[in-house]
């Protein structure tokens, strides 16, 4: 199998507040400390000041990307303040990737807000939209040399948080057990389906990305996109009325906005039927993920197909793939069958622009740390970084194109 498209993108993602460490002023650090049973980031794995090293040990692997990305509630602390100290530490970051030979994708949105932003309102008051504007601006003062820039990622994921908090506050209000509306990352026996993200929220997004995508456009050269979450859903015999459907909610209505842009992000980790009930909830095995996720490389090929096709062929990056496991030749199994079905998935003419996986570094996961999807295994008290093998394993892919 082959991936020797010229320029194609080999690298790994990370996000902001999984990684960086004490982002005090967003609303996601309220969420920690006040949730009762959530785990906090706290120093997270220290990457705020660590950036460096962890793009090193990613370039001298073998790998030409990698994706991170800049924190709208360290940018701009207090609506309207913006810090030219952040800034300049997010254009150190640009710099460094390019001085390594790092293709930066920086992501400008990953899920959280400043604390104010969600406290006035968030995306639903009047204001909300214009306000990322404004931060979208301004992070685009800094964005000179970058060619791959994402708006928002995983809106539809972004859509169900909002539904979750609400949930979750109404759930300690009255008396209730909120831990099961904790994190959208790590499903289990309280929630074995995900809820539906609220539509009216998910319409919000779609403004908010194309008023960033205009303000993108406009102050710089990068391709623009949003990346989007996919469940790879499939159809069993008689069900394709209610799978699409539920995959409107879920997905397509996220897909059909990306229309026009630069490239859409896919993110996928499995895959789930869709019986005359609903959605079939994963099974639970020896094979299932530390997500409560069904082992499903497949499911990669699925979501960049119908990317491709719900989008009207916009052209597909893998912004995000993996699994959660401590078990490393696992990770590299899983890896290694997903980039095939991404093979035939090219072969077929999806155009495929690059492969990012998820993640750099095992990470802070929406109130757990017990999830592991790491390329670099990380010491929490001393944050020295550990290159597991399947690090070396994928640079050793990208070098050569091919498995």
């Amino acid at each position: 199998m082959t991936l020797s498209v010229p320029g194609f993108l080999w690298g790994a993602s990370t996000a902001p507040h999984q990684i960086e460490g004490n982002n005090l002023n967003s609303d996601w650090w309220v969420r920690e400390q006040l949730m009762p049973g959530m785990e906090r980031s706290g120093d997270a794995v220290d990457s705020y000041h660590r950036y460096a090293e962890d793009m090193r040990l990613l370039a001298e692997a073998g790998l030409n990307a990698y994706r991170f990305g800049i924190e709208w509630a360290r940018i701009e602390p207090v609506p309207g303040h913006f810090s030219g100290a952040e800034l300049a530490h997010y254009r150190r970051m640009i710099d460094t990737a390019l001085e390594l030979g790092l293709e930066p994708v920086v992501t400008l949105h990953h899920f959280t807000h400043p604390r104010w932003f969600t406290e006035s309102g968030g995306w639903m008051a009047d204001e909300g939209i214009e306000r990322f504007a404004g931060y979208v601006r301004k992070a685009a003062e800094i964005l000179d040399g970058v060619e791959w820039v994402c708006t928002i990622n995983e809106p539809n994921m972004l859509a169900l948080m909002v539904g979750m908090g609400r949930a979750a506050k109404a759930a300690a209000e009255s008396g209730e057990d909120a831990r099961k509306w904790m994190s959208p990352t790590v499903e289990g026996a309280a929630r074995p389906v995900l809820p539906d993200p609220d539509p009216e929220v998910g319409r919000r997004l779609v403004e908010a990305h194309r008023a960033a995508r205009a303000v993108l456009r406009e102050h710089t050269g990068a391709k623009v996109g949003w990346t989007v979450a996919s469940q790879a859903l499939v159809a069993r015999p008689g069900c394709r009325e209610l799978l699409e459907k539920i995959r409107y909610t879920r997905e397509d209505l996220y897909l059909d906005a990306a229309r026009g842009d630069e490239f859409i992000g896919v993110q996928s980790y499995s895959s789930q039927d869709v019986d005359e009930n609903g959605i079939v909830p994963h099974p639970q095995g020896p094979d299932t993920t530390l997500t409560g996720n069904a082992y499903r490389p497949d499911a990669l090929g699925i979501a960049v197909r119908h990317a491709w096709e719900r989008t009207g062929r916009t052209p597909v990056l893998v912004t995000e793939n993996g699994i959660a496991t401590d078990d490393d030749t696992r990770r590299i199994a899983y890896t290694s069958q997903a980039l095939e079905h991404l093979s035939a998935a090219i072969d077929e003419g999806v155009d495929v622009r690059g492969y990012l996986h998820w993640s750099a570094l095992d990470n802070f996961e929406w109130g757990h740390w017990k999830p592991t999807f790491g390329l670099i295994a990380v010491d929490r008290e001393t944050f020295e970084r550990h290159p597991k093998p399947s690090l070396a394993w994928l640079g050793d892919v990208a070098r050569r194109g091919r498995l």
